[in-house]
């Protein structure tokens, strides 16, 4: 048994919490292909909406500033407007990439070379990145730990060497590519085994944090989640951020170590792909309300869907409504029982019932 098998293999109780959390995500999938009646009108609201509050999280992840509202307003630009910094040369290779593989992930075929293209497709925009986009790194790209002198004081984490990628992102691409045809082992578990490995190697100079969430969602979909594209992944992985990285940071202790351990990665991934999953049902079983919002209630409406919990001012940023039509439109939802208010103050939050 190779070593991504083996760490497949859990405790009893992981095991039973890992299957708890796969039962409840894949009964979901069921009642989304069975229930989805989405107009279009609402799909492509969906997807727009998705295109630009995934890219926005995804690259804050990795350090970009851009808010919501200005990836908005670039993405309006982006054929006409020269793209002058690096945050937005960023954004507009991530929103580019996930709107191609959203529209083509049918015809797509998971490999080696699509990994590739992604990448080259994910730094098209980035003039710094021009000599690496689509290769395989060339020097080492270890965290290091420095003290304020600047001298090296620690390895936090040592990733694969740039002469040994090749090889390795061909055993895990055919390890992948073997167990989503044989259907040996749940999917969910081998996206999650995919991308564990996949950063552990981290195969690029740069853009590999974000290459990760895109080839998340292109596996789901691969695999059946067809609810993908219409609730942000990387939201959820904003948003639960420190989690993210504690769960990483804990299991990339143990790679390739003896007793390999990525139980927490598995548990923090699945309790995403739920939340996600939760947040899609919510799209099918309350569609209905459409009926009864105007046009701009439907937008805070679609912007509440969207989040797990939501402020009032978060609404205006992400929506650019103003403050008084947000406040109207949150009062109808809770007297409809569409949302729910918890907090108090400047603490006030809301999520969907």
């Amino acid at each position: 048994m190779n070593r991504f098998d083996q760490r497949l293999l859990f405790s009893p109780v992981i095991t039973a919490k890992i299957y708890s959390f796969i039962a409840k995500i894949d009964a979901i999938k069921g009642q989304w292909k069975t229930t989805n009646t989405l107009s279009p009108q609402m799909i492509s609201r969906l997807k727009t909406s998705v295109l630009i509050t995934s890219t926005g999280a995804s690259t804050r992840i990795e350090g970009s500033k851009l808010s919501d509202i200005q990836i908005q307003d670039l993405l309006s630009k982006i054929k006409i407007k020269t793209l002058k910094t690096r945050d937005e040369q960023e954004v507009a290779g991530y929103l580019e990439l996930l709107k191609n593989m959203f529209d083509s992930w049918k015809k797509l075929h998971f490999s080696e070379s699509l990994i590739l293209g992604f990448h080259k497709e994910l730094l098209k925009y980035s003039a710094k990145d021009e000599r690496h986009k689509g290769h395989y790194k060339i020097d080492s790209n270890r965290v290091e730990a420095r003290n304020v002198q600047g001298e090296l004081v620690g390895i936090v984490f040592d990733p694969t060497a740039p002469y040994l990628v090749k090889k390795e992102m061909q055993e895990l691409v055919d390890w992948t590519q073997k167990k989503l045809a044989t259907q040996q082992t749940h999917p969910l578990l081998v996206v999650a085994n995919f991308i564990f490995e996949f950063l552990a190697i981290h195969p690029f100079t740069d853009g590999n944090g974000r290459a990760s969430r895109i080839l998340t969602n292109f596996l789901l979909l691969q695999s059946g989640y067809e609810y993908i594209p219409y609730i942000s992944h990387e939201k959820i992985i904003e948003d639960n951020k420190a989690e993210y990285y504690v769960a990483l940071n804990k299991t990339q202790t143990t790679w390739k170590k003896k007793k390999e351990d990525i139980s927490a990665w598995v548990l923090f991934l699945l309790e995403c792909i739920l939340k996600q999953s939760e947040l899609a049902l919510k799209l099918i079983i309350q569609e209905s309300v459409e009926d009864f919002l105007s046009i701009k209630q439907l937008q805070v409406w679609e912007f509440a869907l969207s989040h797990e919990t939501f402020k009032r001012s978060e609404v205006i940023e992400g929506t650019k409504l103003k403050a008084r039509t947000v406040e109207q439109a949150i009062k109808k939802l809770l007297n409809m029982n569409k949302i729910k208010k918890f907090g108090q103050g400047k603490a006030t939050r809301y999520k969907v019932r």
